[in-house]
C-alpha cells in the first residue's frame, strides 16, 4: 500500500502558470491579429533623406 501523504499541496502554482500561459498565447494571438491588419508595418523604408533620395534617383522615370 501506498501511505498517506500529509503535506500540504501548493495548488496555486499550477494555476498560476497555466494563467501566464494564457495570458501569453493571447497577447501573442492579438499581436498576429494586428500585424495582419497593417502590412505597411513590414515595408522597407529608406531611414534618411539622403537614403530616400538616392532610392527615388535609382527608380526608372515615369514615362507616362
Amino acid at each position: 500500500m501506498n501511505p498517506i501523504d500529509n503535506k500540504p499541496r501548493n495548488t496555486s502554482a499550477p494555476s498560476a502558470r497555466g494563467s501566464l500561459i494564457l495570458l501569453t498565447f493571447g497577447l501573442l494571438v492579438l499581436a498576429f491579429l494586428v500585424a495582419i491588419d497593417r502590412p505597411h508595418w513590414f515595408t522597407v523604408k529608406p531611414a534618411t533623406g539622403t537614403a530616400a533620395a538616392m532610392s527615388y534617383a535609382g527608380q526608372a522615370p515615369d514615362r507616362s
